[in-house]
């Protein structure tokens, strides 16, 4: 170990370099030693097929690797990731402008292959020169978005009419799917919904039975029994006690007492006491009848003039 560090000593500077670069390395007691052999060739950069291509060697291998980079996608944090899982032996790795500027990870590679950088491989620094492009990549990027919408329209010109019909009949089937669902539900909510409105309604009128009784009772009472300067002060604290039950039902119910909001608070309530007796599942039959609406909302876009390509008049005539 003596001899090695000695030797390590007499080491120049500049040759560390090429000694930190190295692909084959060899650990001892936790200090990494490299071979002194400079690498075979620099990272070059080169097109294939309109796609550039960075060729480097790994260290710990010592073999030529190509990296394909799509320059509008890929990101300086993914070609360098890229580069360290080829080769785990990879401690640091790094980009940087000739200014010694390091590009963050965002960066995509179409700014980096613009102009010189140096690429930092476990601190051998690489002097990268990418070949000048005779026309930029936006433009060729606005080129490929342009024949990839003309394809998109030549397919779906195509395929219109197909699609449709697939689409309709999936909705076709859907709604009758629905329809089977709905059916026996709907069957059940009838039959309850009945019982509870005839409930009610014999309820309105023991209400209006009891009132035209309290009405009578108190004609009775007021010329047959007693004087109306007996019964006054009854007949008032009767109205009396009528406003404060009045009152107290809108404290409760957050409503006014409109008799056919009574009525009708008063038919759910009814409803949902036998639905829950004839195990009759109202959330599920509500969702059921919004995927029904749902259903059918889209059938009705779907078979939209615009969407067919068909005028507005000729498709009120079909209808």
């Amino acid at each position: 170990m003596s001899v090695l560090a000695g030797l390590w000593r007499r080491i120049p500077v500049a040759a560390s370099c090429q000694i930190r670069c190295l692909t084959g390395n060899l650990r001892l007691n936790s200090a990494v030693f490299y071979s002194t052999q400079p690498p075979s060739s620099d990272v070059t950069v080169n097109y294939s097929h309109g796609l550039p291509v960075i060729t480097l060697t790994l260290p710990s291998r010592n073999e030529r690797c190509q990296f394909t980079i799509k320059p509008l996608t890929t990101t300086v944090g993914t070609f360098l990731g890229d580069i360290k899982k080829e080769d785990r032996g990879i401690d640091v790795v790094a980009a940087l402008s000739t200014d010694d500027t390091k590009f963050s990870n965002s960066t995509l590679m179409d700014v980096l292959l613009m102009n010189d950088f140096k690429l930092n491989i476990n601190n051998c620094m690489y002097h990268v020169q990418p070949p000048s492009r005779d026309k930029p990549y936006h433009q060729e990027s606005r080129e490929m978005d342009t024949i990839k919408t003309l394809v998109h329209r030549l397919y779906t010109a195509l395929h219109q009419e197909e699609h449709h019909l697939k689409k309709e009949q999936e909705l076709l089937k859907r709604l009758d799917s629905l329809k089977e669902q709905i059916q026996p539900l709907e069957q059940m909510k009838s039959m309850i919904l009945t019982k509870s409105d005839a409930k009610t309604t014999r309820l309105m009128w023991i209400g209006l039975a009891l009132m035209s009784t309290q009405g009578g009772a108190l004609a009775w009472l007021t010329w047959w029994v007693y004087s109306w300067d007996i019964m006054e002060p009854v007949t008032y604290f009767i109205t009396y006690g009528s406003a404060i039950a009045f009152y107290a039902y809108f404290v409760l119910t957050r409503q006014d007492y409109v008799y056919p909001d009574i009525r009708e608070r008063q038919l759910l309530n009814y409803f949902y006491k036998r639905a829950k007796t004839q195990r009759f599942d109202v959330k599920e039959y509500n969702r059921l009848q919004d995927e029904f609406a749902e259903t059918e909302e889209s059938l009705r876009r779907l078979r939209n003039p615009l969407r067919l390509g068909l005028p507005i008049e000729q498709l009120n005539e079909k209808e």
